[in-house]
């Protein structure tokens, strides 16, 4: 059970929507807990803060400029449900994708965080055709 309330909980997101439009990949590391979860659910978990520093380092090499248009936010069970459009500049290329949200957190740091979006739309608008080998 989460030693946060509410009020944190949506302030903790909060933050960390302002480092991905600010690009500020260092932020969003120590956002999370030692031992977060960042899992875009149709690939594997990336788990722990040094495996999302290199995820975060290979993502922002290109990333030009990203605004999280936040659609709706609330609290379900204890965890920070948001429907948002990620709006973005990648290596010369524009996109926007919807995403849902769903993020754990305890101890003033994410300790999940699930992104459900539809992945072909993602690269189509990053210019990828290679899907980072996965």
């Amino acid at each position: 059970m989460s030693t946060m309330t509410d009020a944190e909980k949506l302030d903790l997101s909060q933050q960390m929507f302002d480092a991905w439009d600010s690009l500020d990949w260092d932020r969003v590391v120590h956002l999370f807990a030692e031992d977060g979860v960042l899992h875009s659910v149709m690939q594997e978990p990336v788990v722990g803060r040094a495996a999302i520093a290199e995820r975060m380092g290979i993502l922002g090499a290109k990333a030009e400029r990203l605004k999280l248009h936040i659609k709706a936010i609330g609290i379900i069970d204890g965890r920070v449900f948001v429907e948002r459009v990620d709006d973005f500049d990648y290596d010369g290329h524009h996109g926007e994708v919807p995403v849902v949200g769903i993020m754990r957190m305890d101890g003033g740091k994410i300790t999940e965080w699930l992104e459900y979006y539809d992945r072909p739309t993602l690269l189509a608008g990053m210019g990828i055709t290679d899907d980072f080998g996965h």
